[in-house]
């Protein structure tokens, strides 16, 4: 199903909700609106099947205008990352070959910078030189669907944390806009139990994978997406109340945002109306995760899946105070871990996490070299987004950091991942990351960056602090030999730490 099936059966229903302005757009607009674009898209700019449409905007409705005008026109839909440079937004537009773009007046700085080449420019939200009026587009467009509505898709690009954004191109779904079969609303449909009664909470930058296609779940299934404009911890609890929201979706620093609230801010709220809160997107610290099970319940689900969507992982709370730390069993494919040379490895065994599928899902665009290095050196169809991990005897699988972030020292792995959460709820601690840096005599040393809590003055005392901390708490060989405080640290709106930056600073 599709908006259009809703559009049909409850034409005055929300399907969005922006949580701050309370600005509405129901499935009869959403609907409309969204013919009128793929109709200028086809009729007017010449996109065709397969073409690309970019998108760079802030959260707004039109948004999933844009999304649904692409997935019901056989069209790909590449969110681009608004707080990116003009030249790094620049360089994923060029990359994914748009041939339209569309582009939201309040990021006119980035948008102004923009060294590219499009020839079907639309802006919404005000004027910008060289750009079309988005609504005098639509207003121009016919109301009718296409003759044809294949379904599109979207081409999304990493977030970079690690080098240059690739872009991830999976093939065309070969089936209508209106016929069952999508990937998302068919696996995670049924998995949270999404349906028309289901009011869903996105705190999240709408440009990243889980957000995007969660509310396109939504609206293929019948429910209202709530959407907040930007993340801050009260605010979703105060939406959550307002909205009566029944499932959300939230990384873990949203957690610990959260969970750092006054008592008597967090007990104002009503949050009874939860049935579900999933979580993804980056590791959860154990004792975040067991904290969160005690505020709202036992309704804390969690997925661990890629943007790449090679593969997936599930488990709920039940199974998580099991195996506390786990991010559960095979949802999507078969779980595989291996070693250097590519042997299977058994449990217990830290190895690199692949995913056994009938058939390749996907591919990196424009980089045969980065899509090859996916892949198992035996098996075409098992893939890896470079995740380091073990099964247990169970076949529950837990995740130990990404490759490109272990360290070793003096021969030695360590995991930055199990440092940084051991410093998560830390009173002093707002924020941390650990990377490891070259060490003559080691090879690597563990070096801390921190951003102090409000009120915690930086320096020896709390770097003192913070080490025998560690000191009591993990062996002595993970404990970092540096402390480096900062006023913030660099994470993208999704959470993701990007370290590329903290070891360019230090070498610097």
């Amino acid at each position: 199903m599709y908006p259009g099936t809703w559009a049909a059966r409850t034409p005055d229903k929300a399907a969005l909700v922006m949580a701050g302005s309370g600005r509405t757009l129901t499935y009869a607009q959403l609907d409309e609106r969204s013919i009128r674009l793929s109709r200028h898209l086809h009729d007017t700019a010449g996109l065709a099947v397969g073409d690309v449409v970019a998108l760079l905007s802030d959260n707004t409705p039109e948004t999933y205008e844009v999304y649904w005008a692409a997935l019901r026109s056989g069209l790909y839909v590449t969110a681009v990352n608004h707080n990116l440079s003009a030249e790094e937004a620049g360089y994923i537009i060029r990359d994914c070959g748009a041939r339209a773009l569309v582009v939201s007046a309040a990021k006119a700085d980035v948008v102004a910078g923009l060294d590219v080449d499009v020839a079907a420019r639309l802006v919404y939200g005000g004027a910008l030189d060289g750009y079309a009026s988005y609504e005098d587009a639509l207003a121009a467009a016919s109301p009718e669907p296409l003759a044809a509505q294949p379904h599109g898709d979207d081409l999304l690009y990493s977030s970079g944390t690690t080098g240059r954004p690739k872009g991830i191109k999976p093939p065309l779904p070969q089936i209508a806009v209106d016929e069952p079969g999508y990937i998302y609303p068919t696996v995670f449909g049924a998995l949270y139990g999404f349906d028309e009664d289901t009011v869903y909470l996105s705190p999240a930058p709408v440009y990243h994978a889980a957000p995007l296609r969660f509310g396109g779940v939504i609206h293929a299934l019948g429910g209202t997406l709530v959407m907040m404009e930007k993340f801050d911890a009260e605010g979703a609890l105060r939406a959550i109340d307002h909205h009566r929201v029944t499932h959300t979706q939230m990384v873990p620093t949203m957690f610990v945002r959260m969970l750092k609230l006054p008592d008597d801010v967090r007990a104002s709220y009503d949050v009874s109306s939860l049935r579900s809160v999933i979580h993804a997107a980056a590791p959860c610290p154990v004792e975040v995760k067991r904290a969160m099970i005690d505020w709202f319940g036992p309704i804390v689900h969690e997925y661990y899946a890629s943007t790449e969507a090679n593969g997936a992982t599930f488990i709920d709370s039940q199974a998580w105070l099991r195996k506390p730390g786990s991010v559960g069993t095979a949802l999507m494919g078969v779980i595989r871990i291996c070693g250097e040379d590519g042997s299977v490895l058994g449990p217990g065994d830290v190895g690199t996490v692949y995913f056994e599928r009938e058939e390749r899902s996907f591919s990196y665009h424009n980089d045969e070299e980065r899509t090859r290095s996916t892949q198992h050196p035996e098996h075409d169809s098992w893939t890896t987004v470079g995740d380091l991990g073990y099964l247990d005897d169970d076949g529950y699988l837990f995740l130990t950091d990404r490759k490109a972030f272990m360290i070793i020292s003096g021969g030695v792995n360590i995991y930055p991942q199990e440092i940084e959460d051991l410093f998560s709820l830390h009173p002093a601690v707002t924020d941390i990351a650990v990377i490891g840096v070259p060490d003559e005599e080691m090879g690597e040393r563990v070096v801390a960056f921190v951003q102090p809590a409000p009120g915690v003055v930086p320096g020896d005392e709390l770097a003192g602090e913070l080490t025998a901390y560690a000191r009591d708490h993990i062996a002595h060989f993970k404990v970092p030999r540096e402390f480096h405080f900062r006023d913030e640290l660099p994470r993208t709106p999704t959470g993701k730490m990007v370290k590329g930056r903290l070891k360019a600073e230090y070498v610097g």
